[in-house]
């Protein structure tokens, strides 16, 4: 299996009806933080039962380790940097995060939009999210080596590039440990693009040891 064809399906998974973002926030007012996560179809749950995704499986984790947060995931299947940029301000302005989780710019490698855009737009979302008094964690992909060795290094490098820039906190690859292993269409639901449920695990342990420092952090 390549890792293509799970990336194929991201661009084409259907929108969301309705985002969190219309909702009032009411987390400051207890002095929690809030984790907003703004991400694609690997972070919104695409083919997966409802709280089985690897948001869902932060917050228990924050209950298992009495860390008192509320989790935000304005996560939308096949997003794009652009869209995501788009949605921000409303998201940072109604829901006032204390950590901003960027999970996007697989999209716009499949469908062939200019890394240049790719990194402008998440360097601009980093920006944005600092300038609104939030901690920054970017989750990063990568491409199968069919796209080619030096576009794929260039896409990879572009998170690591933003988040030394903009002192982010990074994953360099969300699906480490999933769509990188021998028999990796064991991990993936029967369409071989999106991961089971059970993968969802392991991309928590991936994003997990980096995200919670910054909740400890004053």
């Amino acid at each position: 299996m390549t890792r293509r064809r799970w990336l194929a399906h991201c661009s084409l998974a259907f929108p969301a009806l309705a985002v969190l973002a219309s909702m009032p926030s009411h987390a400051a007012a207890r002095g929690k933080p809030t984790i907003l996560v703004v991400g694609d179809s690997l972070s919104a749950e695409y083919g997966l039962t409802r709280g089985s995704g690897w948001v869902a499986l932060l917050e228990k984790k924050l209950a298992r380790e009495n860390i008192d947060a509320d989790v935000v995931n304005a996560s939308i299947s096949g997003d794009t940097t652009a869209g995501g940029l788009a949605r921000l301000p409303a998201l940072l302005r109604d829901r006032k995060p204390d950590l901003v989780v960027l999970e996007l710019g697989g999209n716009d490698a499949l469908r062939g939009l200019p890394l240049d855009a790719t990194r402008s737009n998440l360097l601009a979302m980093a920006r944005l999210s600092r300038k609104a008094g939030a901690k920054v964690l970017i989750v990063g992909m990568q491409l199968p080596p069919n796209y080619g060795r030096a576009y794929g290094e260039r896409f990879a490098s572009l998170f690591a590039e933003i988040a030394e820039s903009e002192g982010a906190a990074l994953v360099p690859f969300m699906l480490k440990g999933v769509a990188d292993i021998p028999q990796a269409e064991s991990m993936f639901q029967p369409d071989r693009i999106h991961p089971l449920a059970s993968a969802h695990a392991t991309i928590l342990a991936n994003i997990w040891p980096v995200l919670a420092p910054l909740l400890r952090k004053k």
